[in-house]
């Protein structure tokens, strides 16, 4: 008589709790919590521990289809993380630069955009936010179906407002000035700021079709919904 493989026992709500990826993701939190509370007294090491907070965001995902410990909490918990994270940096900037009004148009642009893909995706019943196959825009498209030019918009994000904040002397910097001055120096910041800048770029531009998207998306269905008996 053939041996019974023994069902594979149910996650428990603890169990789920202390999935890898999702304890990477309490790391990431404490990272970023030490990170911030330092950056105007270490630059470098807020910079470090910031930047490895976000390389963190790659290896719980990771780590997630690895182990098979993809969970919901966890997939909240990481843009939860993400999105205060980079909103913190952004307030940052805000009190760094002039205009401020730039950082904080980037961080409700950032918050808005996701949270509206994130509804529509929970309206129309997607088990994932990234799940656009059925967008008809080819940019939009692009940037959830290849692994590769999201990461590379998303980093370039980050490593642009690191960038900036490292860059930064007192705390009444003009943008602009600040950023040409450095695009001119022809050094490796030059070229790393420059190519960072046009991904960071592009992803705005991501963002705003995102929300348009998910806007649409939010207005189709509560016209469905007025329309059926």
């Amino acid at each position: 008589m053939a041996n019974k493989s023994k069902p594979k026992p149910k996650p428990t709500q603890h169990s789920v709790y202390l999935y890898i990826p999702n304890i990477i993701g309490y790391i990431r939190i404490l990272l970023n919590c030490y990170a911030f509370a330092i950056c105007f007294s270490s630059k470098r090491l807020f910079s470090a521990l910031y930047f490895l907070s976000f390389v963190c965001d790659a290896v719980d995902g990771w780590c997630a289809r690895k182990f098979n410990q993809s969970s919901t909490f966890g997939a909240v918990l990481d843009m939860v993380t993400d999105r205060i994270s980079t909103a913190c940096l952004l307030v940052i900037l805000s009190q760094v630069y002039r205009p401020s009004l730039v950082f904080l148009s980037l961080l409700a642009l950032d918050i808005a955009s996701h949270w509206l893909q994130m509804y529509s995706s929970f309206l129309a019943g997607k088990a994932s936010h990234k799940d656009v196959k059925d967008s008809s825009n080819w940019l939009f498209k692009l940037y959830y179906g290849n692994r590769m030019f999201m990461g590379y918009c998303c980093v370039a994000c980050e490593v642009l407002y690191i960038a900036l904040f490292l860059i930064s002397n007192n705390h009444t910097e003009d943008l602009m000035d600040v950023v040409v001055t450095t695009l001119k120096e022809g050094s490796p910041l030059s070229i790393l700021v420059g190519i960072s800048l046009f991904g960071c770029s592009v992803k705005q531009v991501i963002n705003i079709i995102q929300m348009k998207t998910a806007a649409d998306a939010c207005v189709l269905y509560d016209t469905e919904k007025k329309q059926k008996p």
